[in-house]
């Protein structure tokens, strides 16, 4: 199955739950394609947890979620030892992060603690438990949700754990087409516990290698850079601790991009792709006093000032 057409399937399969969430759901099948973790934000009731589980059934993969809570524990999330009498011996006993999708809902419920659980996770693809590191099987792909931070009850993500998800999303409102459509496509039937599989876990650790051969310009590969850098320099307060986009986020900014050009249908990246990735990808790598619509303004700022090199993109 070509890629595209793999993205396609998996984006129709979505649409028979979803209504009106077009680009937020190529957006997550651009980090799915890229191999890396998305953080969906936004009020209760907005569709978080269904997009993350529409997703999960229109793949042919592993599925687990941990609701996330005050007391939840490290080792409810990566598993722990135990001692089996039977055997005389300590045994481990996998947590739900040993899976392909892994929902983490209402990440930002559960404590500091509890949440640096995913940390090594995500970033390596393994878990550490008692001095034994454990790799986790390919594809693992990390859907966290969460509410504003002026919930109450919520701890605000560290800025290391953010800087793990490769896009944040914010899901935003419906209008009142689409809210007359979601009650018709509900009113008699649960659209969600029909959906099927229209793909497999081989199919997506082939995706994620396609998507490392994309063909990223020179010239783009300097865009980005120039981005990145320009994050860095501007320093939005003089009393804030302004800190831009880490290395991690350039390879990040590189990686969405790859995955939008997939998802477009090419084996190429247009600087149209970058622009489309730049705000859900680098937004939340910033770090500073700024409301989360001040830095959309930023980036965006950035993307109409940073020289932009015209250019045949396509490999020579």
């Amino acid at each position: 199955m070509q890629t595209n057409e793999l993205l396609s399937k998996i984006e129709e399969n979505i649409a028979k739950v979803m209504i009106g969430k077009r680009e937020v759901t190529r957006l997550m099948l651009a980090s799915l394609a890229a191999g890396g973790h998305v953080l969906l934000e936004d009020v209760p009731g907005t569709g978080k947890t269904v997009l993350a589980k529409s997703l999960a059934k229109s793949m042919g993969c592993r599925f687990e979620r941990v609701q996330f809570t005050p007391d939840l524990l490290p080792s409810d999330v990566t598993g722990l030892s135990f001692f089996n009498q039977a055997e005389g011996a300590f045994t481990f006993k996998e947590g739900p992060v040993f899976t392909n999708i892994l929902l983490a809902d209402e990440i930002n419920r559960a404590t500091p603690r509890t949440q640096s659980s995913l940390l090594e996770c995500m970033a390596e693809g393994q878990v550490t438990v008692d001095g034994e590191t454990r790799v986790l099987e390919p594809p693992f792909f990390v859907i966290a949700t969460q509410n504003p931070v002026e919930t109450i009850g919520c701890f605000p993500l560290p800025e290391a754990q953010l800087d793990r998800f490769l896009m944040k999303i914010n899901m935003g409102g419906m209008s009142a087409d689409e809210e007359r459509e979601l009650i018709d496509r509900f009113i008699h039937a649960e659209p969600l516990s029909q959906l099927g599989e229209v793909c497999t876990a081989e199919d997506i650790r082939q995706l994620q290698n396609a998507c490392r051969e994309v063909f990223v310009h020179d010239d783009l590969r300097n865009y980005i850079v120039s981005l990145v850098q320009a994050t860095r320099k501007n320093k939005q307060s003089a009393s804030s601790a302004w800190q831009g986009v880490s290395p991690r986020g350039t390879l990040a900014f590189l990686r969405a991009a790859q995955g939008y050009a997939l998802l477009e249908g090419r084996d190429y990246v247009v600087p149209e792709d970058i622009k489309t990735v730049a705000v859900p990808v680098l937004c939340h790598r910033l770090i500073g006093e700024l409301e989360e619509t001040q830095k959309e303004s930023f980036v965006n700022g950035l993307l109409n000032s940073v020289e932009l090199p015209t250019e045949d993109w396509k490999k020579r």
